[in-house]
């Protein structure tokens, strides 16, 4: 078990790229501090098909040295195969925290590479990684997605293309708290919210329906967040066609 020390964790991502595991070294620990409550955000991808590793957040139970059975189990991300894993959690408190990434399936035994990025948001801000949660391809027909917000999962992230004459409304609705809505252009593809890559946001308060109009074409993320309290909801995609092949962004 290798053990890397980032420091303290701030609004700002920390990416570590290109680590690996194979059968004889089967965990990374990837150790944290906060100096404030914050949520936390872990993003781990860069999988390769057939392999498949998952990722545990734990809090450290006072002695700063990491020991899964003592220290205090946060959350944790264990999506099959080489689907990207996540966590996205609110209001942990000051102190010493451990990511550990765990080996689950090798699939040709001559290990597995993967990237992990984390951060450290204040709450009412959304996470700024960003893992493939679920991937729609290219938008070219209605489809309806759902999904539950909480203190335990402050984001859901959504992947998608759209085409050359093509548009697409995209509607937030069925809250029972405050949820939001925002359109990221990942444009170099780093997995993370740079500066300029938020295209747009929909904020309505309260249970208010959210919306947001796209006709440009492009590869593109959005992201269901929370503002405040837990909620399942509603995630429209109502396709049309245009008379204009406008930009492809991303």
């Amino acid at each position: 078990m290798a053990t890397y020390n980032i420091g303290t964790l701030n609004v700002d991502p920390v990416t570590n790229n290109d680590y690996y595991l194979d059968k004889y070294d089967t965990t990374d620990v990837f150790e944290f501090n906060l100096n404030e409550t914050r949520d936390i955000n872990l993003s781990l991808t860069g999988i390769n098909a057939g392999d498949d590793a998952d990722v545990v957040l734990y809090r450290d139970n006072g002695n700063g040295i990491f020991n899964a059975s003592e220290d205090i189990y946060v959350a944790g991300s264990y999506r099959g195969s080489n689907n990207d894993d996540s966590i996205n959690i609110a209001d942990q408190q000051t102190g010493t925290y451990f990511a550990q990434v765990n080996l689950y399936n090798d699939g040709d035994f001559y290990g597995i590479s993967y990237d992990l990025s984390l951060s450290a948001t204040y709450g009412f801000s959304p996470s700024n990684l960003l893992p493939v949660e679920t991937q729609l391809e290219d938008i070219s027909a209605d489809s309806t997605q759902y999904g539950y917000i909480s203190d335990y999962n402050t984001a859901d992230t959504y992947a998608f293309s759209l085409g050359y004459f093509e548009g697409v409304n995209i509607n937030l609705s069925g809250l029972s708290s405050d949820l939001d809505l925002r359109l990221i252009a990942d444009i170099n593809n780093n997995r993370i919210v740079d500066a300029g890559e938020e295209l747009v946001r929909s904020v309505n308060a309260g249970t208010y329906p959210d919306s947001i109009t796209l006709d440009d074409a492009g590869n593109y993320f959005l992201q269901v967040y929370q503002f405040s309290g837990s909620s399942s909801y509603t995630l429209d995609f109502d396709h049309y066609t245009t008379g204009l092949a406008l930009a492809a962004i991303g």
